[in-house]
């Protein structure tokens, strides 16, 4: 599946969507506003604090709290190892300028990221899904409004960031209902 998804990528990178890139990042460039630039950087740097705050609400909210917990850092992992190799196998060049091969613009970790909670909490609690889904969004416009990344940066990293996700989340579910069969079934001793 990972070799799969880097594949897609590879090809979508192999420069017919640059146009397009370059249509949107104009558009997007184009309608940049001052009383916009702190809201769009709030949202950007907005995860750390709310990831930092959500895990220790999450701590305290007793047992559904302590679960999101676990299956938030499950999905993350497989989701930064997936995003970092890419980034640095991709070695995109950034639309502002920047290129740095360890932290290259293709895919983009922030919307990865944001998708990836945002799948957790939905999976978690149905009533969330569409604030954490718009959240979502606004943490992968964010990045293309600041000039960080791509159109196709971010719509990768989302869609990478939800699939891995989703499946982290899966995997973790049937492991601890396995685990938990294995623990009631008769002639089962603990230890």
């Amino acid at each position: 599946m990972i070799a799969r998804t880097l594949l897609v990528a590879a090809v979508l990178l192999a420069w017919p969507l640059q146009a397009l890139d370059e249509a949107v990042q104009a558009r997007v460039q184009a309608a940049r506003r001052p009383w916009l630039e702190q809201p769009m950087h709030s949202f950007t740097n907005g995860g750390r604090p709310v990831i930092i705050g959500g895990a220790l609400v999450a701590l305290v909210a007793g047992t559904a709290g302590r679960l999101f917990l676990a299956e938030a850092v499950v999905a993350l992992a497989p989701v930064n190892l997936v995003v970092e190799v890419t980034k640095y196998v991709t070695n995109r060049q950034r639309p502002n300028g920047d290129h740095d091969r360890r932290n290259s613009s293709f895919p983009s970790s922030h919307a990865a990221n944001a998708f990836a909670v945002a799948v957790v909490l939905l999976r978690r609690w149905k009533r969330a899904a569409v604030p954490a889904l718009a959240l979502a969004a606004l943490v992968a416009f964010s990045r293309m409004y600041l000039n960080k990344h791509w159109l196709v940066d971010v719509t990768v990293g989302s869609a990478l960031g939800a699939a891995l996700a989703w499946w982290a989340v899966e995997f973790l579910r049937r492991w601890r209902d396995a685990r938990a069969a294995r623990a009631a079934s008769p002639g089962h001793s603990p230890g």
